[in-house]
């Protein structure tokens, strides 16, 4: 079972990271690791601490010579503002009467996890609560993201994203999308693969700045080269439609996933969203046949089609505003501005990094779970006979 687990708070020592269920044998260099945690502090509309931070992992383990070895592979990606915050986040006791932290918070956020993760778990500062609710956490995300895609590009598939929607202001998809999405989105500061629309999304992301406001938006993430088959139908938690959706929700922020046409089917007839199917000899890695179309996204009855898997991923506007929503003051019942952390006006571009290392992991436990294996070797002899299994279909 491929899995794992983040630690680490926003304004701590460091994140940690350990993924558990990796073959050996992989091939992996930090610098691959890197490049995602470069990509995920892009974005017009960003906030100072991407000036701050510039995320780099450390192995710890499971890595050697180059090489996964089998054993969870922990990654350490350290904050360099801790060293500004090192007094505020001290692990250690108080040494004196004072039982308050500076830079305590008492206002909670509307929209954030502040209150209700105050009031859930007894404490009376809700920085206890926001610095692991912080979207900081999706660093670490990223980094296990970032070596379940290179064990995926070894069956040649490929992940990538690019926003579609920034507040009311819509990114027109390319008719033909290019062969690798990322390297034409991330020339973009939006990640957008439409020139005229990031026009406006920047005049607009600038005067929702003055206004002391933040936006939202949706991405899309595509995932191609996938075998038919991961997933199944047999029991509703092995379905990978659902736990695509509930790794996607997990993100801080996100409110909504759609899948292929999503939400647009509950308006159309059978006719306008079903993908008529016909043979296609010579393509083994979807048992000899296609869909005309792709409405369904890649997905049918909880499993891949082999057709390129599409969702789209849809996140809230930004908890901290510069002009803050009102609120009550825990520590005197009386209404109150919510706090101002530091924040973005939108993350929706870097969204969309976390949005590829949330179904990267979740497409890579789904392979290992179709096609086994310790090691990458013996994973490949066995993608290799499902593959000659399916293209031997009629």
């Amino acid at each position: 079972m491929l899995r794992f687990i983040t630690a680490g708070e926003s304004h701590g020592q460091a994140l940690v990271v350990i993924l558990e269920g990796m073959v050996a044998g992989l091939s992996l260099r930090v610098e691959q690791v890197d490049v995602d945690l470069a990509r995920r502090q892009l974005g017009y509309g960003r906030g100072t601490r991407m000036q701050i931070e510039k995320d780099r992992a450390r192995f710890l383990s499971g890595v050697r010579a180059g090489e996964t070895i089998g054993s969870p592979i922990a990654m350490l990606i350290a904050n360099r503002d801790w060293e500004n915050w090192s007094a505020i986040m001290d692990p250690a006791p108080f040494d004196t009467d004072n039982t308050t932290r500076e830079r305590a918070v008492t206002r909670p956020r509307p929209g954030h996890a502040d209150l209700t993760g105050a009031l859930k778990y007894d404490r009376a500062d809700a920085r206890d609560i926001l610095e692991r609710a912080s979207a900081r956490e999706t660093t670490a995300r990223v980094a296990a993201g970032a070596v379940c895609r290179v064990f995926l590009r070894e069956f040649g598939v490929q992940i990538g994203s690019h926003l579609v929607h920034l507040g009311e202001i819509s990114s027109a998809r390319p008719s033909v999308m290019p062969d690798d999405i990322n390297a034409e989105a991330d020339r973009s500061p939006l990640r957008t693969l439409d020139p005229d629309s990031e026009r406006r999304m920047v005049e607009k992301i600038d005067a929702v700045k003055q206004e002391g406001n933040t936006l939202g938006g949706i991405v899309e993430v595509v995932a191609d080269g996938l075998p038919v088959g991961l997933g199944s139908h047999v029991s509703w938690d092995r379905k990978l439609d659902g736990r695509l959706a509930g790794a996607l929700m997990s993100i801080p922020a996100v409110k909504g996933v759609e899948i292929g046409m999503g939400f647009e089917t509950a308006r159309k007839t059978g006719a306008d969203v079903h993908d008529e199917i016909e043979a296609a000899p010579g393509l083994p890695r979807t048992g000899n046949f296609r869909r005309r179309t792709n409405r369904a996204g890649g997905l049918e009855g909880g499993m891949t089609t082999g057709e390129p898997l599409t969702l789209r991923v849809a996140m809230k506007p930004l908890s901290t505003l510069m002009r803050p929503l009102a609120t009550i003051d825990l520590a005197t019942g009386a209404p109150a501005a919510a706090v101002a952390e530091r924040s973005d006006v939108t993350a929706v571009p870097a969204m969309g990094v976390v949005a590829e290392a949330m179904v990267a992991w979740v497409l890579a436990a789904a392979f290992l779970e179709k096609f086994g294996g310790d090691s990458l070797p013996e994973t490949r002899r066995n993608w290799a006979g499902y593959l000659e299994a399916l293209g031997s279909r009629t």
